[in-house]
């Protein structure tokens, strides 16, 4: 049996074109929740976990609709595969059913892996610039010292342009909406604006 699931950060974002993917690819269930990517509470992914059976599949559209990190995720697909679920990922080269689909699954966590210390490394410069360049400023109202931080990074992170909203959010541990927040807060203009004369990179996913 294929059972689907669907997520969205945010209520203002639509599932519909997960889900018609999810029902085209043979799905008789689809589960679904709207919840920022870095949250543990998703009551649908809960309840699928505990209704889905060995020999059943797990299809779901992208990989990043269903683990919260990579290890969230390497750790989900350990369970399934010991529960004897697969895992079909209907827009990456995922099968876990399969030696070939599990062995493409850890190559692409050991890339995934790779590309987060990438991640990691540029918002560590990307703080540093920030200081280097005066940027502290003063504290935003409603915002701890703490969030200014983040708040400093993600700015600095947007204006380059090398990484995309989603990839920004997640490594800072924040939702988009919460990105989104701190950059007006820093007067940053957001989408097709141009900042000090640089068009930011624009978003491959959905915006809000």
């Amino acid at each position: 049996m294929k059972i689907g699931y669907a997520r969205v950060s945010t209520s203002d974002q639509n599932l519909t074109s997960q889900i018609d993917a999810l029902n085209a690819a043979g799905c008789q269930k689809v589960f679904q929740d709207i919840a920022c990517g870095a949250r543990a509470e998703r009551p649908g992914l809960d309840s699928l976990l505990d209704s889905i059976r060995p020999g059943d599949s797990l299809v779901i559209c992208k990989l990043d609709r269903l683990g919260r990190s990579l290890r969230h995720l390497v750790g989900l697909v350990s369970q399934l595969h010991e529960q004897n679920v697969g895992l079909v990922s209907l827009n990456d080269p995922v099968d876990t059913s399969t030696p070939q689909g599990r062995l493409s699954f850890n190559l692409f966590a050991a890339l995934a892996e790779f590309e987060r210390e990438i991640i990691r490394e540029r918002t560590r410069i990307g703080l540093a610039s920030a200081r280097l360049r005066g940027r502290k400023g003063g504290r935003p109202k409603g915002l701890s010292p703490q969030a200014q931080k983040v708040a400093c990074a993600a700015e600095t992170l947007y204006k380059e342009g090398h990484l995309t909203v989603d990839d920004i959010a997640s490594q800072l541990g924040i939702c988009k909406s919460t990105l989104y927040s701190y950059l007006r807060y820093r007067g940053v203009p957001i989408g097709s604006e141009s900042v000090e004369g640089v068009v930011p990179h624009e978003q491959k996913s959905d915006t809000l």
